[in-house]
């Protein structure tokens, strides 16, 4: 299991990539747009059982875990972000954690690729525990591609060029071979048609979904998303949903940090409520919405639910 905590300033951004197996997004990524649940912070409530009560079957190798996390405590100063944090993610597992702000959750998906150093106990990917710096924290954070808030694409290359940049740089690979794959990674997120022009050229959406492709060039074992949907106007969040819906139902292995309790609700295996730095409840997404275990999750459903 991987237990982590959260609580303080956020660093500066790291540049992180992933991959994803080939397959069809659009037809699968369909069913988020009707029923999104926000938090208490805006937007639509999903207050009545759907479709997506029930999740969907995924290879995951037996079960084999792929990140493990085991005692990890992580401090900012005085305050202590992340409490004896212990959770396990499995091969082709999605799990989404959800929460009050400063309860923990960035701190913990920063964590899982060390761009927030923990104090104590350890992390695993694959059977192996993340290594503190150099060549293997830098071959290690090609296999776990992250996708954050605000895109962090880089400005001054087009958007093909943002896609390549990390397959040829870090994995080696020919210039021709990097652009076929960055174009069929475009296609399946639905910008094949952006690929020539600048950041600044897309709209937030569009913006997001050439980050997730850029993350998907490097062929990533597991994907964080940290809060991917905040930074965009409303109308924008489905679009980029829908893409990350449709990776889910492919069986990569993902950990969503979000305020989307519809894509939680559907595309989850597993829900991660996480307050005050501590993992206070795991279930089911139906059983968490249903019938959630602890005092402190059901206040927090029942202010989403009622605002």
């Amino acid at each position: 299991m991987i237990t982590l905590r959260h609580g303080g300033p956020r660093p500066t951004w790291g540049f992180v990539i992933v991959s994803v197996p080939r397959g069809n997004f659009r037809a699968v990524a369909h069913d988020v747009k009707s029923d999104r649940m926000t938090d208490s912070e805006g937007g639509p409530d999903l207050t009545e059982d759907g479709p997506g009560d029930s999740t969907p079957e995924r290879a995951t190798e037996g079960g084999r875990p792929l990140v493990v996390a085991e005692n990890v405590n992580k401090h900012f100063g005085e305050l202590h972000v992340l409490k004896d944090i212990n959770l396990t993610v499995n091969f082709g597992e999605v799990v989404v954690v959800i929460g009050p702000s400063g309860g923990g959750k960035s701190t913990l998906c920063r964590s899982i690729n060390r761009l927030e150093p923990i104090d104590s106990g350890k992390i695993l990917l694959d059977g192996k525990e993340l290594p503190k710096e150099g060549k293997e924290l830098a071959k290690l954070r090609a296999d776990v591609g992250m996708v954050f808030q605000s895109f962090n694409l880089f400005a001054h290359k087009t958007i093909l060029d943002n896609v390549t940049l990390g397959p040829i740089k870090v994995r080696k690979q020919g210039k021709q071979e990097s652009e076929k794959h960055a174009m069929e990674l475009l296609d399946r997120v639905g910008i094949a048609n952006q690929a020539q022009k600048y950041p600044a050229q897309l709209s937030g959406g569009q913006q997001q979904r050439a980050a997730i492709a850029r993350s998907l060039a490097m062929r990533p074992k597991v994907m964080l998303f940290d809060e991917p949907t905040s930074a965009l106007d409303p109308e924008m969040v489905n679009e980029v949903l829908d893409v990350m819906t449709g990776l889910a139902r492919e069986g990569m292995t993902m950990i969503v940090v979000t305020h989307e309790m519809g894509f939680a609700r559907r595309a989850a295996q597993k829900v991660v409520f996480m307050a005050d730095g501590q993992i206070v409840e795991e279930n089911t997404p139906n059983e968490f919405f249903t019938n959630a275990r602890t005092d402190r999750a059901k206040d927090f459903l029942s202010k989403i639910l009622t605002h």
